[in-house]
């Protein structure tokens, strides 16, 4: 039996089957454990099952003598330091596949919100704003016909290209491996860029003013992948001075972005918190991915989904 620290609850039963056959440490807490508490935490401990939040550095690493296995309940594995894992053969596991088609549909939602300008309308209702039908009010863009840009082709951005099919959208897109030349290309033209690459240190900040200077005054920035892709300064000169027609965002950079933080202040801007997989179904699949991961390396097994340095 080994010692496991899981950094949050997770739904579904998933946990039980861990359980049942290792002693699990359970942070209960609704925020993510402290550094002092990670570490405090990871001292004694085997096996971790962890959450993007949480940030799993060399020194947090170095500090676990007894670790021998991540999962990261994740598609992506930047919050942990895969070099300092490689380097003391500690296998790393995320949870691929299973959220392709929450976070896609949540993509297409974004758009179509940003578009149709939905929250403005429905504030206007609360707010007793909604005198008759009025020609001129809550004009938004069109979808059906538009040309939609996709930064990330993997598999979630194949899944928001099926979608825009039945909107009969003309649809662009790169890699994250891409020539310069070929993303200044889709951003001049599309209507609507949707964002579904990995961070990395190449694609850190890869809209930037530059990129966002390139987009047309009426386009629509989506990102549904990682907030460090957007530098937020300056997408929030481009929101404030109309250089682009609106933003919507399911990632930022930090998580949760302070009420005070200059984004936030800036017009014809959507935040959703990171709700990306935020289905049910999606979710507990997950967390038995996640749970799949741990249970094989701690038995001296491959795990089903390995992920490389």
């Amino acid at each position: 039996m080994a010692r496991c620290f899981v950094t949050r609850r997770l739904p579904g039963p998933a946990l039980g089957r861990l359980d049942a056959v290792h002693d699990v440490d359970l942070w209960t807490g609704r925020l993510p454990p402290s550094r002092p508490e990670l570490a405090a935490h990871l001292e004694p401990a085997e096996g971790l099952l962890s959450l993007l939040t949480d940030r799993i550095d060399t020194g947090l690493i170095e500090g676990a003598p007894h670790l021998r296995a991540i999962s990261n309940y994740a598609v992506g594995y930047d919050n942990i330091d895969m070099r300092a894992a490689a380097a003391r053969g500690i296998p790393v596991g995320n949870t691929p596949d299973v959220l392709t088609d929450a976070t896609a549909d949540l993509a297409f939602a974004l758009l179509m919100a940003a578009a149709r300008k939905l929250p403005e309308a429905i504030a206007a209702v609360h707010a007793g704003d909604w005198v008759t039908w009025e020609p001129s009010l809550h004009l938004g863009a069109e979808v059906y016909g538009a040309t939609l840009g996709i930064v990330g082709f993997g598999r979630i951005g194949r899944a928001v290209a099926r979608r825009a099919e039945g909107f009969a959208m003309t649809v662009m897109h790169t890699d994250s491996s891409s020539d310069a030349g070929a993303l200044a290309d889709l951003i001049e033209r599309s209507d609507f860029v949707s964002l579904h690459a990995p961070l990395t240190p190449a694609t850190q900040h890869l809209i930037d003013a530059d990129a966002l200077e390139r987009m047309k005054p009426t386009a629509i920035l989506v990102n549904t992948a990682r907030g460090a892709l957007v530098d937020q300064e300056a997408l929030a000169h481009a929101l404030n001075t109309g250089q682009i027609a609106a933003a919507a965002l399911d990632v930022t950079e930090p998580e949760p972005l302070p009420a005070d933080h200059p984004l936030l202040k800036a017009p014809n801007l959507i935040v959703t918190p990171h709700i990306g997989s935020a289905t049910r179904a999606a979710r507990e699949r997950m967390a038995d991915l996640a749970v799949d991961n741990l249970l094989a390396a701690l038995d001296g097994r491959p795990m089903p989904h390995l992920v490389s340095a």
